[in-house]
This record gives structure tokens, sequence and C-alpha cells, in this order.
């Protein structure tokens, strides 16, 4: 390898167990509302407008949850319109937001399997 100059330099070494040498974050849970609206075939109610999902997402950070929830949604159909991002566990209570054993479950199933949860979904109805 040279430098812009042509001069060598050493090739870099990756930290142990990360290509590139940084240490992966570990995954956390983000609780995500997702609005969405109708497509052909979405499962949706018939007479329903859109709905709201209530979403819990095992990813790195907010972004990386953002954008996995909305690739899994379109590629399940959906049309999502506008993801409102509501933290991680421990930023919700810290906020006074108590969660259930059953949401616990659920995010603990999304954080394990690094997975997008849908925990509830809403129809809207004009």
């Amino acid at each position: 390898m040279t430098d812009g100059a042509g001069a060598a330099r050493p090739p870099r070494t990756p930290a142990p167990g990360r290509a590139g040498g940084r240490a992966a974050r570990p995954v956390e849970v983000h609780t995500l509302i997702v609005e969405v609206g109708r497509r052909p075939g979405d499962g949706l109610p018939e007479k329903a407008t859109g709905g709201a999902l209530l979403v819990y997402v095992g990813a790195r950070s907010e972004e990386e949850a953002v954008r996995e929830t909305v690739a899994v949604l379109k590629a399940a159909g959906l049309a999502p319109l506008q993801v409102t991002a509501q933290g991680t566990p421990e930023e919700r209570a810290a906020a006074g937001l108590a969660a259930t054993a059953g949401e616990h479950a659920l995010m603990q199933r999304a954080r394990e399997e690094n997975a997008v949860v849908v925990a509830e979904a809403t129809p809207f109805y004009d």
C-alpha cells in the first residue's frame, strides 16, 4: 500500500473479532411506531384507510432499526409512511414508561433474534 505521495505504509490490522478494527456495538431493542398506508394485499381490514404498528426491533442503532423495519414491512407488502422512535427499554423506563411481562418477552425475542417484531397493529378508519 502507498499513501498519496507514493510512500509505503503498513497495512491496517483489524481488532480481534471484527473486520475494519472497530468493536461491534451491542444489539439493543428499539421501540418504533410505524404508520402505514394502503396497498393491495396488505392484510389490513377491507375498510381501513391505513394503520399503526407497534414494533420492537433488535438493532445496533436507532437508524439501523428504522432502516431494517421499513425494509421488512415493504417486503411484507405494507406501505410505511412515517416512523416514530420511542426509545430503548432503558430510555422508556427512565421516562416512567413501564413495560409488561409480555412486552419484555417480545423485546427479548427481538434482541435475541436481531429481528423486527410487530407487537400490535391498529387499523385506521375515516
